[in-house]
């Protein structure tokens, strides 16, 4: 048998070389051949369909080892089958022809039909484990199956691969409907799933490569890479079974969606999952199948022609499995029930739904949608503002509350399983509102409180939610779910692209006679069952492990599929279905937030009109969001400041701080997306006139208060640490040096004689104040061509010192753009923001920001922007600045005490606080001050000079927000002059030694410096935009000098009172 089959094959191989010529030939004769092989019952093949179906002939039986084949035949259908590929890639002719094949179709789903059981028992134990991992052999187990079967198992998946690349590319023809009839009907799609599953089932396996020899360990690899090959094609092959093809997506949807087990898809209350039956809609989903399960006219012919002239004769592969709703088709008329619609009636129907139709199929007939169990259930759960504005805008006040429940209960939020809080309930509670039963069938509208998943106390859940669990560890349900976690981004785009060819809503869309949207109802379908909201999570997180940019096509596809959640009004809904109960913010919800403001950023390029349906939609969106801000995300992450501030403080123990760096890291990383979200909308100007009517400018101060409160400042060069480190190294280098019988005579008096030269060097005259302490440290460290000493290893943060880096950055960014004029104009500040910093006392956070701090690089430029915008035009903006600085104490600027505890006159040196500089800065005072430099000259100079501008501003200040050219005449300024007299007061030397905070605003000192050198006003030519911005610049330097140089006696209190 063996030789006969390799002799046949040989033949076959020999004609396929001259397979021109054949071809010639039945082009030639083609109506003799036609009527040739209709008298003997078949249609004529071309070469490269009976080498095809030869070839997959012979593999049945070596996988089945019936009838046994030897190498040499296997290494003839391995060519054939390779040069099947090649052709079907290459020769559009022959993949057409072969596609229409029903031969074929039904050899590729006895092929793989043969392959999967093999393949499970030589990898993953028996058959019967292969639905059911739990059961299966365990990961040792299969290692050892799949290195003892190694040599067969790369062999079978090579030419499985292959087959299934020639499956997929079948399917790109000019008319696929009629490639992905032939393939429905021969059950192709079937075993397509049944190929997935095994591929998930062993490369999802966590194999321990390391208690294995290097060779076993290679052999591993590479059957688990051509596993993965193998599920990439067949991705690819279900993206092209279902494109263009309502049926076709709508089974595959129903056949990785609806899980067997029946509690896959729980009982979740707060999500609404409890009122959807996933066992109802399976069979309505079915329903709708089946009336709409007729094929193309084309499709039909080939499939009656098959089971009419071929079938009959008993020839392989045989007759079509008559199993599935689809088999009328190709049947005679009467032997099979068709339930199948009239495709020539293309009428409109109105669904309607007969409560009492005993008949199910006719009911779901006369409702004429897919499923009126998704429907109904999509109305419960959409967003509840779909229609009408139903929730407003929780308050301020409420936030407040909100936020000072998140601080007294923080601790109890982590450590007490989620349980509610009596004193914490819905934003609507105070409306008296409860939850109602189960709306009735024939109004399938919700009556329950809009957000009721929402709003209760979300920061709490019930006691057997299990943390683990909610990660997704462990066994997922679905059968792409897992897919994600195997793949890499390269080899993972035809699942996105299925997901997205299955619910993306593109323009141009037709409806079904019933008018509904086939693409909106499959997206509701995902986010309704459990394994589509598992997919969705995975999809979600593959971006965050992979850090995929914006740029790359993973990045685009899964935002087209947010885009269509969106168009379904279910973003709320998925977001409440990725929350974690230990997160703030989950790592799937900040993915799904940095999608949504991709989103709004391509809106911000071509925005809707303001009137429109789509303007209207995202608007939405930003309201659900925004109230997600208000009352979750910030009043945890404040709740959070506050406890480190309390740590801080030594009010509370370290060991008090509920969470650790990993929970902080995902914080941050949610909170950092929610500002972007909010710098993004903030740019166009419809947008950000909701962000103003809310009071956004509320958060944002929250968020600054508590950083202030909680996170000390980094400065750029610590001194402090820094000598103690030098003296440490130094030290070090001593006790080397020093022989050992000595070591223990030098050690003690080491300390002092450090002290000593560290301070000859610190008094040394010089002409930049603080740059000299650092080099003369520096030179006296690395005496002796000591290469300096390595930098410190990096220390892990404790948790309750997480430093929320770039934030304020953030945070100022969004608050300079919400004090913006309105486009066209450049002054005044916008008004209502201007009195939502002031009400909400913001004028403090704002100057406690100009500190230079190492954990928010560039806060000092936002923050004067912030200051620019803030006072101009507001009166009290402007009066509460001028109090605040003239009751702010001046410098410490003290001599330093001798030893004996007497100041030294002789020694005019001076500690002096500089921002940027953590510690204290011991500087030499010039004393060569002319005499005839009097405060009180400075302070007539500095009057003149910025009162030169603003002095007809004062009464101008009511109508100033009239003309917007930016002339001085509309524009109030603070009189800075005799508020900086007053902080230098009498002593002069306080005029040389007022050191800038950073170095980029050595020019404002040295205006200074030119007014006091001439005596009196400069002739200035600066324009008023100009003098405004410079006041500033000078205010920003005054408030980062007043936080830093408080005085020692008061060194415990924060920057925050300093300044109040």
């Amino acid at each position: 048998m063996m030789d006969s089959t390799a002799a046949n094959l040989a033949a076959l191989e020999a004609e396929a070389e001259a397979e021109v010529d054949v071809e010639v030939e039945v082009d030639v004769d083609e109506d003799e051949d036609a009527h040739s092989m209709a008298a003997i019952g078949r249609r004529p093949m071309t070469v490269e369909e009976l080498c095809f179906s030869s070839a997959m002939s012979c593999f049945e039986g070596w996988l089945k080892l019936d009838p046994a084949i030897g190498p040499r035949t296997m290494a003839y259908v391995t060519k054939f089958i390779s040069r099947t590929l090649e052709k079907t890639h290459n020769l559009k002719d022959v993949r057409e022809t072969l596609s229409r094949s029903v031969e074929l179709w039904i050899w590729l789903t006895k092929d793989f039909a043969a392959a999967i059981p093999s393949l499970t028992t030589r990898s993953i134990g028996p058959l019967s484990t292969l639905n059911d991992p739990d059961k299966g052999a365990t990961p040792q187990e299969s290692t050892a199956l799949i290195t003892k079967n190694y040599a067969s198992l790369k062999e079978d998946l090579q030419l499985l691969i292959k087959l299934m690349h020639i499956a997929r590319n079948l399917l790109v023809v000019p008319e696929p409907e009629i490639p992905q009839d032939l393939c429905a009907a021969a059950h192709f799609d079937q075993m397509l799933y049944q190929t997935i599953i095994l591929c998930v089932n062993v490369t999802s396996k966590a194999y321990d490569g390391d208690i294995l020899e290097e060779t076993a360990r290679l052999k591993l690899s590479e059957i688990t890479e051509l596993y993965k090959k193998l599920l990439v094609t067949c991705l690819q092959q279900a993206h092209n079974w279902i494109a263009k093809n309502d049926r076709n997506k709508m089974t595959f949807w129903s056949t990785v969606l609806f899980d067997d087990d029946p509690m896959a898809d729980g009982d979740d209350l707060s999500l609404g999952i409890a009122d959807f039956r996933p066992d109802v809609a399976k069979g309505e989903v079915q329903h709708w199948i089946e009336r709409n399960s007729r094929f193309c006219d084309k499709a039909r012919d080939l499939l009656i022609q098959y089971e009419d002239t071929i079938a009959p004769r008993g020839l392989p592969p045989g007759y079509l499995a008559r199993i599935s709703p689809l088999a009328w088709n190709w049947l005679p008329d009467g032997t099979v029930q068709v339930r199948a619609d009239d495709d020539k009636d293309d009428s409109k129907i109105t669904p309607h739904w007969k409560e009492y139709e005993a008949d199910k199929f006719e009911r779901d007939r006369a409702y004429g949608r897919v499923s009126r169990e998704v429907d109904t259930w999509w109305l419960k759960v959409r967003d509840p503002n779909y229609d009408e504005w139903v929730v407003p805008m929780p308050s301020v006040d409420f936030a407040q509350q909100r936020t000072e429940n998140c601080k007294a209960n923080l601790v109890n939020r982590y450590a007490t399983s989620y349980r509610t809080d009596e004193h914490e309930g819905s934003v609507h509670s105070t409306d008296g509102a409860a939850h109602p039963e189960g709306s009735s069938e024939e109004e399938p509208k919700d009556n329950r409180p809009p957000y009721i998943h929402d709003y209760n106390d979300d920061m709490i859940e019930e006691e057997d939610v299990d943390d683990d669990d909610s990660y997704g560890e462990g066994p997922m349900s679905g059968l792409l779910t897992e897919v994600p976690n195997i793949l890499d981004p390269k080899q993972i785009e035809a699942l996105h692209m299925i997901v997205k060819s299955c619910i993306l809503d593109n323009a141009g869309l037709a409806l079904s006679r019933a008018g509904e949207n086939l693409q909106k109802t499959r997206c509701r379908m995902f986010l309704a069952l459990e394994c589509g909201r598992s997919l969705l999570r995975e999809i979600l997180v593959f971006i965050a492990v992979w850090e995929k940019s914006e740029q790359s096509l993973i990045f685009q596809l899964t935002t087209q599929i947010v885009e269509a959640i969106h168009h379904s009004a279910m973003i709320p809904f998925a977001w409440q279905s990725l929350r974690i109960p230990k997160d703030i913010i989950s790592p799937a919800q900040t993915v799904l937030l940095r999608l949504v403001n991709n989103m709004f950023r391509a809106r911000n390029a071509d925005p809707p009109p303001p009137d429109s349906k789509e303007h209207l939609r995202d608007v939405k969106l930003l309201h659900f969001l925004f109230i997600q801000f208000r009352t979750r995300i910030v009043p945890e992450c404040a709740a959070l400041m506050h406890l480190q501030a309390q740590i801080r403080g030594d009010q509370c123990q370290a060991s008090d701080f509920p969470v650790d760096s990993w929970d902080m890291e995902r914080a941050k990383d949610g909170l950092q997306q929610f500002l972007e979200l909010l710098t993004t909308v903030n740019e166009h100007v419809e947008t950000r006139s909701y962000l103003i009517e809310w009071e956004a400018a509320y958060e944002l101060l929250v968020l600054l208060k508590g950083l202030e409160a909680g996170v000390p400042k980094k400065p750029l060069v610590d001194l402090a640490n820094r000598t103690a480190q030098q003296q440490h190294h130094h030290q070090q280098q001593q006790q080397q040096q020093q022989p050992p019988h000595h070591q223990q005579q030098q050690q003690q008096p080491q300390p002092h004689h450090q002290q000593q030269q560290q301070q000859h060097h610190q008094q040394a005259p010089s002409e930049h104040a603080a740059a000299p302490f650092l080099d003369s440290d520096r030179d006296h460290e690395y005496d002796g061509g000591d290469p300096p000493p390595p930098p410190p290893p990096p220390i892990q943060e404790h948790a309750h010192q997480f430093p929320w880096a770039g934030i304020k950055g953030q945070i100022l960014h969004i608050l300079a753009g919400l004090l913006q004029p309105p486009p066209g104009r450049s002054s005044p500040g916008n008004p209502d923001v201007q009195m939502q910093i002031i009400r909400h006392n913001g004028i403090v956070s704002l100057l406690n920001c100009c500190v230079y701090d190492d954990h928010n690089r560039y806060a000092r430029e936002r923050v004067q922007v912030c200051l620019k915008w803030l006072m101009d035009g507001s009166d009290a903006a402007n009066n509460f600045l001028r109090e605040l600085v003239a009751m702010s104490p001046p410098p410490n600027l003290r001599p330093v005490p001798a030893d004996d505890g007497v100041s030294a006159p002789a020694v005019p040196t001076a500690s002096l606080r500089v921002d940027g500089i953590g510690g204290e800065v011991k500087v030499r005072v010039k004393s060569d001050v002319p005499a005839s430099l009097t405060a009180g000259s400075i302070a007539n100079s500095l009057t003149r000079h910025l009162g030169s501008a603003s002095g007809s501003s004062t009464t101008a200040t009511g109508s100033g927000s009239g003309s917007g050219s930016g002339s001085g005449s509309s524009l109030a300024l603070p009189s800075l002059a005799s508020s900086t007299a007053a902080l230098l007061g009498n002593d002069l030397r306080n005029v040389a030694n007022t050191l800038p905070p950073i170095q980029s605003q050595a020019a404002a000192l040295q205006d200074l410096q030119d007014i006091a050198a001439t005596y009196g006003p400069p002739q200035s030519t600066r324009t008023r935009s100009e003098e405004l911005l410079r006041d500033i610049i000078t205010l920003a330097d005054e408030a980062a000098r007043l936080a830093i140089g408080r005085r020692q006696d008061a060194s415990d209190e924060t920057e925050e009172e300093d300044f109040m």
